[in-house]
């Protein structure tokens, strides 16, 4: 069975991504108080994300998570680059895993507190 990745959305990113054609594709979570992508992934490149991250767990819904911030980061460039939530976004993403990982050790070295 497929699992799924949530990619977050804030006012910046989507107002980057309006009109693109993925509108219709925004899910709202939380009561409308968040928005997101659902990307499906094959169980094949699951498996090679969850290799890719001690951290990262498949929960109850069937979505990947608790990857580092610089995979969902990435994963957004990605989407935002072929406009598209389709297979090539992650194919994509898992060309870029060994970058990914150097930007995720410095995660856990320093992770600046959020801009407001």
């Amino acid at each position: 069975m497929a699992k799924k990745l949530s990619v977050l959305l804030d006012e910046k990113r989507l107002s980057a991504l309006k009109g693109c054609g993925l509108d219709d594709k925004i899910e709202s979570l939380f009561g409308g108080q968040l928005k997101a992508f659902s990307v499906e992934v094959s169980d094949e490149k699951a498996k090679k994300v969850m290799d890719s991250f001690d951290s990262a767990r498949v929960d109850s819904r069937g979505y990947i998570t608790d990857v580092p911030i610089a995979f969902n980061r990435v994963m957004y460039e990605e989407i935002a680059k072929a406009k598209s939530l389709g297979e090539v976004v992650i194919d994509n993403v898992l060309k870029r895993m060994a970058e990914i990982k150097e930007m995720a050790a410095k995660e856990s070295e320093y992770l600046p507190p959020p801009d407001f």
